[in-house]
């Protein structure tokens, strides 16, 4: 059942040319160039930490600022994650954790249910970290969530560093994805809904 769960996904716009692929049972290594300093570093926790291989080449319009460039990488993320998924059978589907980093600590919480939905509470105290938007993170969740198919809670609880913050995000959605992506062995290849489908 788990393998072949991969995908690859091409994306070009006037805005971007964006290449993803994703090995769902991976080990977290990552090969990543979007052209932005700190999402490269925040992709890379995403793909370690979620075990997700992930190899992601990005050209976009940064001449302009960083925003195509941030949203339409997580629109190839999430319809590569989505495409390798399938029929989404034998899938752990929920899972729900709290990450600690230093003074931060910050919760998601999953469920890949098919029905695109996120929900942030989480805000930063700059607007910027270095000289990334920080408000780029919540439109990169917001395009992961639409394009994977899954509903993202993300509960900052409390932080101080706009670093830690940023980067307990990706950590915490890399660790719930890690979890919810694994096959359970007891669901024998079935759908895990009583629909059916998801």
């Amino acid at each position: 059942m788990a393998e072949g769960r991969t995908a690859n996904v091409a994306r070009k716009t006037n805005e971007t040319s964006v290449s993803v692929s994703v090995n769902l049972d991976g080990t977290g290594t990552s090969k990543i160039s979007t052209g932005v300093g700190f999402f490269d570093h925040m992709l890379e926790q995403l793909s370690r930490h979620s075990l997700i291989d992930m190899e992601i080449d990005v050209k976009g319009d940064l001449h302009i600022d960083d925003h195509h460039t941030v949203e339409d990488t997580g629109i190839a993320i999430g319809q590569a994650i989505s495409k390798a998924l399938g029929e989404r059978r034998g899938i752990m589907r929920y899972a729900s954790l709290d990450l600690a980093m230093d003074e931060t600590m910050t919760k998601a919480a999953i469920d890949v249910s098919g029905r695109p939905f996120l929900v942030w509470n989480v805000s930063f105290s700059a607007p910027k970290i270095g000289s990334f938007d920080t408000e780029l993170v919540r439109e990169f969740f917001q395009a992961l969530a639409q394009n994977a198919g899954i509903t993202l809670h993300i509960l900052n609880h409390y932080g101080a560093n706009n670093h830690h913050i940023a980067e307990t995000c990706f950590k915490a959605v890399a660790r719930v994805l890690r979890t919810a992506l694994e096959i359970d062995p007891r669901q024998a290849g079935r759908i895990p809904s009583t629909k059916g489908t998801l």
